[in-house]
């Protein structure tokens, strides 16, 4: 029996075969049991046969966000896409997964919520970051050690790439450069740690020659006397450390980062033998002058994302990111937009259901 038609099997439409599609979603949605990637939307016919030969082709993407052979759609295509697609699909009656960032203004992004739940259907996006090994060892350092009131976060992840690259990403257009590339997944990790912020400090800049998108940034966000800041650049030839948590009683580092994407990058397959596997600890640093403890950081798997996707269509669980948190993070976004061209701290704009979104799982104080 054809797997496409079989009871169980969820059929998947990715729309965008490049960089995002082609490397993250394509070889994840693969690996899961249970989905099938039935259909592509891409002018890229060739690569796409010759990576996945039982896939149709359409190089229309409404086509192929409407087949009436899928029911769930992924769209991994550019930012100021992302909303009208996501509503065609949820107007087609299809579960749908966005990549982020959700859309490029909040109010798109409530829009898309709300057509969410006058569907029906599941909407997510796809913060796979929360699913980093990095990020995980953090959370499990904070839950099973203590270093008193947290009163300080820094989160990092920085590249080195002088020369601007003839990509979307890193051009002038809406949803362009680092703050919305990075921005997204930085602040989803925070507000799963923290909930939502009460203010943001932003300063958004183009410092490479040639660019015209922001390359880098450095942002505050405050929670009471607690402060995290998050920080990216494109001209950082040195290392960095991804996360540095301080508290009352002592810090935590985490210096490596997640290796899924390189595994990705290599054609390793998702949930392969050492899939995820991080070697590099979290450092706890309990008293001065006593020597540090390595707490091992668990594997990262972004396939958890799609495994609760899956659940989350088959109705045995919420979405594992919901459209109230995912507006909550263009909340941040838009208002870290504001405060960086205002020169001044703002209140990101949430909603009551936005603010009460999150569980915050690390002391706040």
């Amino acid at each position: 029996m054809d797997e496409n038609v079989r009871p169980g099997i969820t059929r998947v439409a990715l729309i965008g075969f490049g960089y995002a599609g082609r490397v993250i979603h394509a070889p994840l949605i693969s690996a899961t049991p249970g989905l099938v990637l039935s259909v592509v939307g891409s002018r890229q016919r060739e690569q796409v046969r010759l990576a996945y030969p039982g896939a149709e082709v359409l190089s229309d993407p409404l086509s192929a966000v409407r087949h009436p052979g899928v029911e769930m759609v992924v769209i991994a295509t550019p930012n100021d896409t992302h909303a009208s697609l996501a509503s065609a699909a949820l107007r087609a009656g299809k579960h749908a997964v966005v990549d982020k960032p959700f859309t490029v203004t909040l109010a798109e992004a409530r829009a898309l919520a709300a057509a969410a739940a006058d569907s029906g259907r599941v909407l997510s996006v796809f913060q796979n970051r929360r699913w980093d090994s990095d990020f995980l060892g953090l959370s499990h350092a904070l839950a099973t050690v203590s270093i008193g009131d947290i009163v300080e976060l820094r989160s990092e992840i920085n590249r080195y790439r002088p020369q601007v690259r003839d990509r979307w990403r890193e051009q002038d257009v809406p949803g362009g450069g680092l703050w919305y590339d990075l921005g997204p997944h930085l602040i989803d990790q925070v507000l799963v740690l923290f909930g939502s912020p009460r203010t943001i400090q932003a300063d958004l800049q183009i410092q490479r020659g040639g660019a015209s998108a922001v390359d880098w940034f450095h942002v505050v966000l405050g929670y009471a006397r607690t402060r995290v800041i998050l920080a990216s650049s494109m001209l950082a030839a040195d290392p960095s450390t991804r996360f540095r948590a301080r508290g009352t009683k002592g810090s935590l580092i985490k210096r490596g980062s997640d290796r899924q994407e390189q595994q990705l990058l290599r054609g390793q397959k998702p949930g392969s033998a050492g899939w995820g596997e991080d070697p590099d600890p979290v450092m706890l640093i309990a008293a001065e002058g006593a020597p540090p403890t390595d707490i091992a950081a668990p594997p990262g798997n972004y396939l958890r994302y799609y495994e609760a996707i899956r659940d989350a269509i088959r109705g045995k669980r919420t979405p594992p990111v919901t459209p109230a948190e995912a507006t909550t993070v263009m909340a941040v976004i838009e208002a870290g937009i504001k405060s960086s061209r205002e020169g001044r701290m703002v209140s990101p704009d949430y909603t009551d259901a936005e603010r009460s979104a999150w569980s915050p799982i690390a002391a706040s104080p």
